[in-house]
């Protein structure tokens, strides 16, 4: 991908190994879903806006994730720009050939609308593994010395960017689950008791990760201000992963034809899920 301007090295072996990274990463995050019938049905049945708001979601979320976590200091938004639009490039190319490879499509025998809907929905999760194993799957030379770039301008994602990375793996985590049936099983079959459990050890997960990855080896933050600024980025990385959840369960149809509080449910059993991905994710892919 574009990363010359940021790093050394001639560019065409930069490229190839930017390439494979990427595509180890987007198989890596996106063979559940690649393989989940649910996703092929939610392809055949997704109408073009729908298509059409996922594609500009799932940009923004790169772009986000490129800006924030990139592992390159000062990047221009132009190289963001251009990363995005190429890691979303590769998702649909290896979105359809994966999907001919397991026979889900069949050019010139599958209509247009399945066939577009299956690999659009396909390849916007692969181009989100693309974009992080792009940026993850370095080697340990590129890691050392982005490392130093990273000491010497003392590099922070920021209110802002905490929000984007604990959104990114929250929908990374919670998205391969989010279309599958036993969702809405649990939460129908769950009590009021079950609910409140599973919300408690989400929020008791998010606190053990955040207070891990964000607190630990950490000088930036005041003691006075410890509990404050704790509790704030548990709460919103709960909140985020609730929002992923729901974004994600409304794509997928799930709250169609149901009540209240049967999607209230279905968001709350998915968020144990999305809330280690929106903890977690913030420590897995800086």
């Amino acid at each position: 991908m574009n990363r010359a301007e940021h790093t050394g090295g001639h560019p065409l072996s930069l490229s190839l190994k930017e390439y494979a990274r990427g595509i180890t990463g987007g198989l890596l995050f996106s063979f559940p879903i690649l393989y989940t019938m649910e996703v092929w049905w939610a392809g055949f049945h997704a109408t073009p806006l729908q298509l059409l708001l996922l594609m500009l979601a799932t940009y923004l979320l790169l772009l986000g994730y490129n800006r924030y976590a990139g592992m390159r200091p000062g990047v221009s938004w132009k190289s963001v720009l251009i990363d995005s639009v190429e890691e979303m490039g590769i998702g649909f190319v290896m979105s359809f050939t994966v999907l001919w490879m397991l026979n889900r499509i069949q050019p010139g025998v599958t209509s247009i609308d399945e066939l577009m809907g299956k690999v659009i929905i396909e390849a916007m999760a692969i181009s989100i593994g693309v974009s992080i194993g792009t940026a993850q799957l370095g080697d340990k030379v590129e890691e050392e010395e982005q490392e130093d770039e990273r000491l010497e301008e003392e590099k922070q994602p920021g209110h802002v960017g905490m929000v984007v990375l604990a959104f990114c793996g929250a929908i990374i985590i919670g998205g391969n689950v989010a279309p599958t049936e036993e969702v809405i099983m649990l939460a129908v079959q769950a009590t009021p008791a079950h609910i409140l459990a599973m919300a408690v050890a989400s929020l008791l997960l998010s606190i053990v990760v955040v207070y891990f990855s964000d607190f630990k080896g950490t000088s930036s933050k005041h003691t006075k201000s410890f509990w404050f600024w704790f509790t704030l980025d548990t709460s919103v990385s709960y909140l985020v992963a609730l929002a992923a959840s729901a974004l994600a369960l409304w794509f997928f149809g799930r709250f169609e034809g149901v009540g209240f509080w049967t999607g209230f449910a279905q968001t709350i059993v998915l968020g144990v899920l999305s809330s280690l991905g929106a903890s977690a994710g913030r420590l897995l892919i800086k």
